[in-house]
């Protein structure tokens, strides 16, 4: 009993030990408050402006899903799995969605979600690989789409600010601010095709970004982030978009006609490789031309022959007066005029400068 007795003094001793100890702990320290809040300066210059963008173009970005059917093998049931995100963006109000064509690509079934709302079934109706585009159309659009403004390649500046939104990484609906770091840049296509005029920007690309616009100051569609230039898979400060005035002139073919118009040169160019054997000056080469096509009608000559030897024919040298020195150049700059239309070629022929007029009509 008294060891008992001893034993709970000890301990209400330490109670209060610990009781007093605190209560000067506290009164070592004072009383606490949350501190007043400091009044807020103004944005600084341009901060506004960027917001104002962001709040204007965010709801008609949009999230994209790729989903695959697989079977689990366990149960042998068929399941729809998500393979892959991207970004889009409302092109106009009829429930018309532009992105990258390496973003749909494979996928069985899509969904595009809007911010803040459940996600809409959505299917492909046109894509043109050769530009990484492709337009998906959501199969009950909502009843508010804003498409975005859009703006001019021709009037691009470097040095310009520009403004990234996209899902980098599943990350709905992020901006990401830069300017444009060059122009008239080239990248690959999914089909190894050369896509030019490209928008270089400083403005952090990732992945999950690809698709989505990229604006000017004025909140005006300049071009679509395609791809990034990294040795880790991440930004690095160079990432590419596709030009706007690309993507303004093939839009409307993917939704007219689910495929891009491309013109037929209607000749087969000589490899560059080749061009030495002739001594040829710089241009591109006629080295076949297609009976019944466009070439043979404005009077393009091909390589002949001689007896053994062969003879050079025409070689194009520019296009409505724009140089050309690669049959891409060339392609480019008949990829840019409208189908139906007559363009100037200049050609050198025998060693004399010639002008051919040639009326463009699309691929087969």
């Amino acid at each position: 009993m008294r060891r008992a007795t001893f034993i709970g003094i000890i301990l209400l001793g330490g109670v209060l030990v610990g009781w007093c100890g605190n209560a000067m702990l506290q009164q070592a320290r004072g009383a606490a408050e949350p501190r007043p809040i400091a009044p807020k300066g103004p944005w600084i210059p341009g901060e506004q402006a960027v917001m104002d963008r962001f709040k204007e173009a965010a709801s008609s970005v949009v999230y994209i899903t790729s989903i695959a059917y697989q079977r689990d093998w366990f149960s042998l049931d068929v399941q729809a799995v998500p393979t892959g995100t991207g970004s889009g963006f409302v092109w106009d109000e009829r429930g018309h969605i532009v992105t990258n064509f390496h973003v749909v690509e494979n996928a069985q079934e899509l969904e595009v979600s809007f911010q803040g709302r459940t996600p809409f079934k959505a299917r492909v109706i046109g894509a043109a690989p050769d530009k990484d585009l492709a337009v998906l159309r959501l199969d009950a659009p909502p009843a508010k789409l804003r498409p975005i403004p859009v703006g001019r390649s021709s009037e691009l500046q470097v040095g310009q600010a520009v403004l990234a939104i996209g899902n980098p990484f599943g990350l709905d609906h992020t901006l990401t601010t830069g300017v444009v770091s060059a122009l008239g840049r080239e990248i690959q296509s999914a089909t190894r095709r050369r896509i030019s005029g490209v928008i270089q920007t400083d403005a952090a690309i990732n992945p999950g970004n690809s698709g989505g616009p990229l604006l000017d100051s004025s909140g005006r569609l300049i071009g679509i982030n395609t791809a990034i230039q990294s040795t880790s898979g991440s930004s690095a400060g160079i990432g590419f978009a596709v030009p706007v005035d690309t993507v303004n002139r093939v839009v409307p073919q993917l939704i007219s006609r689910g495929q891009a118009l491309r013109p037929d040169p209607g000749f087969d160019p000589l490899p560059e490789a080749w061009s030495a054997y002739f001594e040829a000056p710089k241009g591109v080469v006629v080295m076949r031309v297609h009976r019944g096509g466009p070439a043979e009608r404005a009077g393009l000559e091909g390589i002949s022959r001689n007896g053994r030897r062969y003879v050079l024919g025409d070689v194009i040298s520019a296009v409505n007066g724009t140089a050309v020195n690669s049959f891409d150049r060339l392609m480019d700059l008949l990829e840019g005029e409208s189908i139906g239309s007559t363009i100037q070629l200049q050609v050198i022929r025998n060693g004399r400068k010639i002008s051919l007029s040639m009326r463009l009509q699309a691929e087969a």
